[in-house]
């Protein structure tokens, strides 16, 4: 379909709630989406196509044609586009990246030696399943526990075929093991561990821990107390199950914690902290590669619907550091999930705000750990040139700033950044020639002109050719510096930097005078803001320096009277020697003291008695 012919169909949607699937022209799904209203949700995107994110006009690019499915409810769009992202998995979706399905714990019942292992999903191959549970990882670390807390075997030994063959292992001699190779072994024991590890997996921790305690204070009275050791540890080991058991199946877990961090140009972090009976018991978390531009609320949801969708048992509050929008729909469908009551809550201040926070800072420090400074800074400019519609990331961008005070001393900088670091060894100091007076246009030109055919003669200090050129200023700055390019024969993306009323950028413009706000993304903001006041302090610093050898042996020097703190004033408040001059007692008398101020009128009017 045309994009006339997308637009036109989406117009004529329903205003009904639904979800839309987004298909390219293979037919593959790359986005799915809710909506309350169908029509005026899908009919945005194709609007304005200016005002969308760079992802989202990406997407829509690449939209070939549509399909809608309306539901009854906003409560069964968010549902049906739970289940359908994770079939599609699309590619312009907001994924979790681990989200490979809910494991279960898998026993082979029907064996003689029944044995434990994971798998993806439930099957009708006389095994029983136990789960779903949260991620592979934790339910792996279930099954660790339950060897070595109930002294199974965990080697590759088949039994009963090689009972009896060889010396029983390294895990025998270190007690993780109770030595079913062994001939002399009661093999009945084998089934009865095997059965507790069933209860242990039904929730069974009283019973089993009550059984194991019985044993332990009956061995103590016979006075066996190897044997009442080794049943204590085995009791301790199951409690500390029990609770691990508790939070990755999340069915007695009172509160989980939802933490973020929106990575700019690097990844972003999704964490879940889980507390059972008030404790910090465990933790979750995921990357997500790719850097998000929808607000986080949106992100959010897509995330909390990800992680605890399809999830047989869930805690009885999620605490999130921000409220959703669609906050009613969400609990009502986690909460038919677990069969009772899941609460969202959104603290403002107290404990549970605390919780936030350190749950925040967890994402914070995945981020960091798993981020090197090199990719930090790759990811950033890649960014910054696909914000810009740039051929390529902008691995050298010069910035340029003139600096005039007065009309004296007319200075310009130029300053070199290089995969997002300054390169302060290619700064270079520009001093405007045959200017006639101020003229920041005019002397933007000579700069540009004087750099870049320097380069074209082959100057060593110029030799290295930008990728992108930022100027201080709108787009008549831009544009000044496009028709130097143009007349050198070059092709070289410019970009001026706007400012806000608080002298901070908050733009960038091309020379036809098309902004591109930059506040939305705080690491581009950040660094073209650091860009920005790193060439106007060169700039001001060169000048000042000018200033300075300027006025050293100036006809100030030889006012008695005036030294060089008098002589700064005086220049700073009248910008030139000739405006000194040319001041009355009063005018002076506002700069300096009565006493300089005095003697410098005398001296100037001496000077003009003693002329010819």
């Amino acid at each position: 379909m045309t994009f006339d012919e997308l637009k036109e169909k989406a117009h004529a949607l329903p205003l009904k709630p639904g979800v839309y699937i987004m298909q390219d022209k293979k037919n593959t799904v790359i986005y799915v989406g809710k909506a309350k209203a169908l029509k005026n949700r899908v009919s945005q995107y194709f609007a304005n196509l200016a005002a969308h994110t760079e992802k989202t006009r990406a997407m829509v690019s690449q939209i070939d044609h549509f399909d809608v499915i309306v539901a009854d409810s906003e409560f069964e769009a968010l549902v049906l586009e739970n289940s359908l992202i994770k079939r599609h998995q699309p590619r312009y979706n907001i994924l979790l990246k681990d989200d490979k399905g809910y494991p279960y714990i898998r026993l082979t019942v029907k064996e003689p030696y029944p044995k434990f292992s994971l798998a993806n999903r439930a099957a009708e191959d006389g095994a029983r399943y136990f789960g779903p549970y949260g991620s592979r990882g934790n339910t792996q670390n279930i099954i660790d526990a339950l060897r070595i807390a109930l002294k199974l075997p965990s080697c590759n030994r088949k039994f009963p075929r090689d009972i009896g063959r060889e010396r029983p292992c390294l895990n025998y001699h270190m007690g993780q093991c109770d030595g079913y190779c062994r001939a002399d072994m009661d093999q009945s024991r084998y089934r009865e561990a095997i059965d507790q590890a069933v209860r242990l997996l039904e929730g069974k921790f009283q019973e089993v821990g009550d059984e194991l305690k019985a044993e332990m204070e009956l061995a103590a009275e016979e006075l066996r107390f190897e044997k009442a050791a080794e049943l204590r540890d085995r009791y301790r080991a199951i409690e500390l199950l029990g609770k691990r058991q508790k939070v990755v199946a999340g069915s007695l877990a009172d509160t989980d914690v939802v933490g973020f961090h929106r990575g700019q140009a690097t990844r972003s972090c999704f964490v879940v902290l889980h507390f059972v009976e008030g404790e910090l018991a465990a933790k979750d978390w995921d990357l997500i590669d790719t850097p998000m531009e929808e607000d986080t609320a949106e992100i959010l949801s897509a995330l909390v619907r990800q992680y605890y969708g399809g999830r047989g048992n869930l805690p009885r509050q999620i605490l999130l550091p921000c409220e959703l929008e669609d906050e009613v729909p969400l609990t009502r469908m986690l909460s038919e999930a677990a069969g009772r009551k899941v609460e969202l809550v959104t603290p403002q201040r107290g404990a549970k705000m605390d919780l936030i926070r350190l749950a925040n800072t967890n994402a914070v420090e995945e981020v960091e750990r798993w981020t090197t400074r090199e990719e930090r800074q790759s990811k950033l400019l890649e960014l910054l040139g696909n914000m810009l519609n740039l051929p390529a990331p902008p691995r050298r961008m010069e910035s340029y700033d003139i600096s005039n005070q007065g009309g004296d001393d007319i200075v310009a900088s130029m300053v070199v950044y290089v995969n997002a670091k300054p390169l302060k060894r290619d700064y270079r100091h520009f001093k405007l020639k045959d200017m006639d007076g101020p003229d920041d246009y005019a002397s933007m030109e000579q700069v540009l002109r004087r750099r870049f055919q320097r380069y074209l003669d082959g100057d060593e200090k110029f030799a290295d050719k930008p990728d992108l050129l930022l100027i201080d200023g709108g787009e008549n700055h831009a544009r000044v510096a496009v028709g130097v390019l143009r007349d050198l024969g070059l092709s070289i993306p410019v970009f001026g930097m706007v400012k806000d009323d608080r002298h901070r950028t908050r733009a960038l413009v091309t020379p036809e005078g098309q902004e591109i706000g930059i506040q939305g993304n705080q690491a581009i903001f950040s660094l073209i803001g650091q860009i920005q006041e790193e060439t106007h302090r060169f700039a001001i610093e060169f000048h000042r320096q000018q200033q300075n050898q300027r006025v050293r042996g100036s006809v100030l020097d030889k006012i008695p009277g005036v030294g060089e703190k008098r002589r700064s004033e005086l220049l700073k408040h009248f910008k030139s020697i000739k405006n000194i001059k040319a001041a009355t007692l009063e005018q002076l008398q506002e700069a300096v003291p009565r006493n300089t101020a005095q003697a410098v009128y005398d001296f100037f009017r001496q000077e003009e008695g003693d002329a010819p």
